[in-house]
């Protein structure tokens, strides 16, 4: 069955290699980026190699939380449903951390942006739709004066921590929906894969790509990843396994979402 999938960060990376062999599969893609350009150059790209794929293309910088409700504004507007939203997008290093409103932009993109779009489009997934959460191997206990940008981190602190409270959130959120069928999934797609930000953080090119989009897209649709919500899927070992230990504490995840939540309503972010 043919699905109606959003990935976030779908411009490069692996965002780009997942959204490559979805519409090589005939799903029905809405894909994300930051650029214009960079989104009309991908849906060119793709519609010249697979002509009938189904695109629809979003602008937003996700590390401004507005465009993050505007994004979502638009694709509620414009679909009844979604069976499928990847959590991609993602950023290790960038020009400035700080933002103008105060907090870390590591945090806002890897953490906070793909929280306040999951909340937003909940309502357009029912019974058999996935929310895949881009984890990481690299996982360290999150500080909550640091998520709201009291203290300043480096590049590889925060991206541990962003990624471990992306985890965490990805448990809250599922053991709070329990009874409801949309799984929530967080996958480490593997370490040191190509990406920029494996250029970034160790100068090296990295692994195929492809190994990351793979593990997507079954946790996407495979019948494997059906009844898994509220669990982490590490691929460096190729199954089910322990997060960091903090994501298995439910006072640490639920401290941790209710900062967030606070945080986001301090900036007119509905909870």
């Amino acid at each position: 069955m043919k699905k109606t999938i959003l990935i976030t960060g779908a411009t490069d990376g692996i965002g780009f290699e997942t959204a490559k062999k979805l519409a090589a599969q005939d799903h029905s893609l809405l894909l994300h980026g930051r650029s214009a350009g960079k989104l009309q150059q991908v849906k060119e790209a793709l519609l010249e190699q697979f002509p009938q794929a189904k695109l629809d293309i979003f602008l937003a910088d996700l590390s401004d939380l507005d465009q993050v409700v505007t994004l979502a504004n638009q694709v509620k507007a414009n679909y009844s449903s979604i069976d499928v939203l990847i959590n991609n997008a993602g950023v290790y290093k960038v020009p400035k951390a700080m933002a103008e409103n105060g907090l870390d932009v590591r945090f806002v993109v890897n953490t906070l942006a793909p929280y306040v779009l999951t909340k937003a489009l909940l309502p357009l997934m029912g019974a058999k739709s996935r929310v895949v959460n881009l984890s990481s191997a690299a996982q360290a206990s999150v500080n909550l004066e640091a998520l709201q940008g009291r203290v300043p981190m480096s590049d590889s602190e925060a991206y541990a921590q962003s990624k471990l409270a992306i985890t965490m959130w990805s448990f809250q959120l599922a053991n709070a929906m329990k009874n409801d069928a949309t799984a929530i999934i967080a996958v480490n797609p593997a370490s040191f894969l190509g990406s920029k930000m494996v250029k970034q953080a160790y100068g090296s090119d990295g692994k195929d790509l492809g190994i990351g989009a793979d593990i997507l897209i079954r946790a996407a649709l495979s019948d494997e990843f059906a009844d898994c919500t509220g669990r982490y899927f590490d691929n460096d070992i190729g199954r089910w396994a322990q997060p960091h230990p903090d994501a298995l504490n439910k006072g640490k995840n639920d401290a941790l979402v209710n900062v967030m939540d606070e945080l986001l309503g301090q900036f007119g972010i509905q909870r």
